[in-house]
């Protein structure tokens, strides 16, 4: 019955409908907002709001026949969430962040690299280790450290594969 009277006032576009809207269903829609939304809590508030005005100017668009009143408005802060997350969310991760925002010591990094890049090596016998670190992060080229090695690049071909096979297992544990 209160819903049948919220929708009339709202069709009429008198103030009272909206007053009954929000003290009813503020905290369903608020729930479904904030569900879809995920991290961006901070536009909440504004897609709620948003939800109740498409309400307010979409009242017309709502049959009873088809959906129940709440289904209807449940639908609405779905999509318009939905919609907030994709805008909100295009926007930010076209963002550049600068050096005045952002502080990045090199050293730190340079050093949680090499500590990861031992953690994984770690599987390998020492002269894996040293191939590993000429070959794919000093950059030389495979001939060279058969030559410096007295060794044959098929040789090196076949300690890399072994080599990364053991990593893939170790990382797999």
């Amino acid at each position: 019955m209160q819903d049948r009277l919220m929708i009339k006032y709202i069709r009429k576009k008198n103030p009272k409908g909206m007053e009954i809207l929000i003290d009813n269903y503020s905290g369903i829609i608020t729930s479904v907002v904030r569900s879809h939304l995920g991290s961006l809590k901070n536009y909440e508030e504004e897609c709620v709001s948003d939800v109740l005005l498409s309400i307010w100017e979409s009242i017309e668009g709502y049959d009873k026949k088809k959906n129940s009143f709440k289904n209807w408005i449940c639908a609405i802060a779905k999509y318009k969430s939905i919609n907030y997350r994709r805008r909100y969310l295009a926007k930010s991760e076209t963002v550049d962040i600068t050096e005045d925002i952002y502080y990045m010591d090199e050293e730190l990094i340079k050093s949680e690299v090499e500590e990861d890049i031992e953690e994984i090596l770690d599987c390998l016998n020492e002269k894996d280790k040293e191939l590993f670190i000429k070959y794919y992060i000093e950059g030389y080229e495979l001939s060279e450290i058969a030559i410096k090695n007295k060794t044959s690049v098929s040789n090196l071909h076949s300690r890399l594969s072994r080599g990364r096979k053991k990593i893939r297992e170790n990382i797999g544990r």
